[in-house]
């Protein structure tokens, strides 16, 4: 079963809403065994609509559209429907009273005309409740081709993905089982990688394809499997990852979209019940953003001085001006101190500090642009490595997080021992 995703709105072509509908509802398709064929964004134009839909009449089982569905007038998708369909709007009387009963509870108003009349539906339509807004998501067939219209608000449209399209769609269609497994490695390019794994790679079954995804620092290796038989499936892809751990298990640092490194590092300081500090000039908080988002982290995580700025390595840091003077505001000597005082200052276990050139100038440093020093202070002591990430800029910060994220994990492993 094959699946496209359109987002209807000028909002996304001109870059002013970023489409994050797309990614949710293709990762809910491809879990139940449905193969995402593309994703289209288009404009809020009726002969744009009415052009997609045609060419992608009988291509694909199932095309999934987003947006169009508010109440102004420059929300045409249900009008659109009807004339690609051959159908006039009515009024739903169950989709109404949820529209009163969803101002009069949240809002403690009666609902406008211009509201009221969002229950408008085609009359040959399935449609699909809104528990979370006004707008009702459509189903409606054409030949071989279902089309469903959903609302573009996120939290409207997950919550029908969830709880009815997906329900539906495994109840009435025979669909593959496609399984994934992602292998996240640290510290490694995907040339190198690719290189130590060639063999392992060659010797994969027909039925599982191996797709590099690479960014500064790090490569996710992700394993796809479709067929028949899932068990079958799962045995295969759990007898790959471990044949590939015994190559690669320096690198592997996790498994799976939801293993991040952050994720991994959490564990194995919760385990250890230690706790963990930054100091950050290069990276702007970024490493800090990246702990903090795990669930949890307050367990082990006690905060962060982006020290981005000389004085305020100096002022809240309490890194000696002398020292700077003497090393360099980006140097070995203070990105040292600078991890010794936040994990004093912090009284944590561990802590990590950066300090570097990302360009594009120099700024208060004579280092060579690129430039970055990665200090990692643990319970057992505290060393400093230094690296030329290059250029762009957004580069050499991602590589700087990942690169402190590796040589994190390595220390807490290591003190392990």
């Amino acid at each position: 079963m094959k699946a496209t995703i359109v987002t209807i709105g000028d909002e996304i072509l001109i870059g002013q809403i970023v489409d994050t509908n797309s990614n949710f509802i293709a990762k809910s398709l491809d879990k139940i065994g449905v193969e995402i064929n593309e994703m289209i964004s288009i404009s809020d134009d009726k002969q744009h609509i009415l052009n997609t839909f045609a060419q992608l009449q009988n291509k694909v089982e199932l095309v999934i559209i987003t947006g169009g569905l508010g109440p102004t007038k420059d929300d045409i998708t249900k009008h659109t429907f009807c004339e690609y369909f051959e159908d006039t709007l009515v009024r739903n009387i169950e989709v109404e009273n949820h529209i009163i009963e969803l101002f009069s509870s949240v809002f403690n108003v009666a609902p406008s005309q211009i509201n009221k009349d969002q229950s408008l539906v085609p009359s040959r339509s399935t449609v699909l409740m809104n528990q979370n807004g006004t707008a009702p998501g459509m189903w409606m067939q054409k030949e071989n081709t279902v089309f469903i219209s959903l609302p573009g608000v996120p939290y409207e449209m997950k919550d029908i993905v969830s709880n009815v399209i997906i329900p539906k769609i495994i109840k009435e269609y025979e669909r593959p089982y496609i399984l994934h497994k992602t292998i996240l490695t640290y510290g490694q390019g995907e040339s190198i990688v690719a290189e130590r794994i060639e063999a392992w790679e060659d010797a994969l079954p027909k039925f599982i394809k191996l797709a590099y995804l690479p960014s500064p620092g790090r490569v996710r290796l992700r394993l796809s499997a479709r067929g028949t038989d899932k068990e079958l499936l799962e045995n295969e892809i759990q007898e790959r990852v471990h044949s590939l751990t015994k190559i690669i298990g320096d690198i592997i640092v996790g498994f799976d979209d939801d293993e991040t490194i952050e994720v991994v590092l959490g564990r194995l300081l919760v385990q250890q019940k230690r706790t963990i500090a930054t100091a950050e000039s290069c990276t702007g908080g970024k490493i800090a953003q990246m702990i903090s988002s795990v669930a949890g982290a307050s367990k082990y995580f006690k905060g962060s001085i982006v020290s981005y700025a000389t004085e305020t390595k100096i002022n809240l840091l309490h890194i000696p001006e002398s020292l700077i003077i003497e090393h360099s505001v980006v140097s070995a000597a203070v990105a040292k101190q600078m991890a010794i005082n936040v994990k004093d200052l912090m009284k944590t276990d561990y802590a990590i500090a950066t300090t570097g050139n990302a360009g594009p100038s120099k700024g208060d440093s004579s280092a060579e642009i690129g430039t970055v020093f990665i200090a990692i202070a643990s319970p057992k002591g505290i060393f400093v490595e230094e690296f030329n990430f290059g250029q762009p800029r957004d580069k050499v910060i991602d590589r700087t997080v990942n690169k402190s994220f590796e040589l994190l994990q390595k220390e807490i492993l290591q003190n392990l021992l």
